[in-house]
């Protein structure tokens, strides 16, 4: 893992976003097609922007996961993880391979881990996106993570703290509003990936990223594992890396 810092938000998702989409390009070249994981949230937004303007990528031939999404909200809702990656994505890359988006209010969750574990379990992915959240957590898991699960997607617990990040991102208007539980690509199924680019801007991440950079690898500290992956790069902004 190394870490590198930029002066803004943009200047960091641009870097990001056009390291990531290299990685795309190169596994396109080696295997024909590309498997990648997109995550979705506030972090992600110079990121995405960069990636989806990078035009040389050929889009007809990447197959893409989605990381997690909430339990019980339908795709129209606006902290629908599904809506923001058709706006903010796919709407802006057009038609990819396949894109399989997790259906957070299908009858039954666990049937819909069961679909998603299917498809991805053959697949070698060749680039995950990702960010950490304000508690350490990597994807959904709020830490203590498991980092032992073999099954790529759970069904994962929001603690309070993570739920309180999203209303604090304006995603929804109060706690009482924001699912209990979410669909989460589990701490295994990331870690498998060939790369990973880790966006992680804002000041109010600091204490995480410090944890989590400088810090013992621990499920305390989910994201901490990223420490083990010889091929993550995380990539900060001033305020996210004031503490380091």
């Amino acid at each position: 893992m190394i870490t590198k810092t930029f002066d803004t938000p943009i200047l960091m998702g641009e870097a990001a976003g056009n390291n990531a989409a290299l990685k795309i390009e190169s596994a396109l070249n080696d295997y024909h097609e590309a498997n990648i994981i997109l995550a979705t949230g506030a972090s992600q937004f110079h990121t995405l922007n960069t990636l989806v303007n990078y035009d040389i990528i050929d889009w007809s031939r990447v197959n893409v996961f989605h990381l997690d999404e909430y339990i019980g909200i339908g795709e129209n809702h606006p902290a629908s993880f599904r809506l923001y990656l058709k706006q903010r994505f796919l709407d802006k890359v057009g038609k990819v391979k396949d894109f399989q988006f997790i259906n957070g209010n299908a009858e039954n969750p666990q049937d819909e881990c069961e679909r998603l574990n299917r498809l991805i379990k053959p697949l070698e992915i060749h680039v995950a996106l990702v960010g950490i959240g304000e508690n350490g957590h990597l994807a959904f898991n709020d830490p203590p993570a498991d980092f032992t699960i073999e099954d790529p997607y759970i069904i994962a617990d929001l603690d309070e703290a993570c739920r309180m990040q999203q209303v604090g991102e304006g995603w929804f208007d109060g706690l009482e509003d924001v699912p209990t539980q979410a669909i989460s690509m589990t701490i295994k199924q990331i870690m498998k990936s060939k790369s990973i680019v880790c966006s992680v801007p804002d000041e109010r991440k600091a204490e995480a990223v410090k944890a989590c950079v400088l810090g013992e690898v621990s499920n305390l500290h989910p994201a901490s594992i990223l420490q083990n992956h010889k091929h993550c790069t995380i990539y900060l902004d001033q305020e996210s890396a004031k503490l380091i």
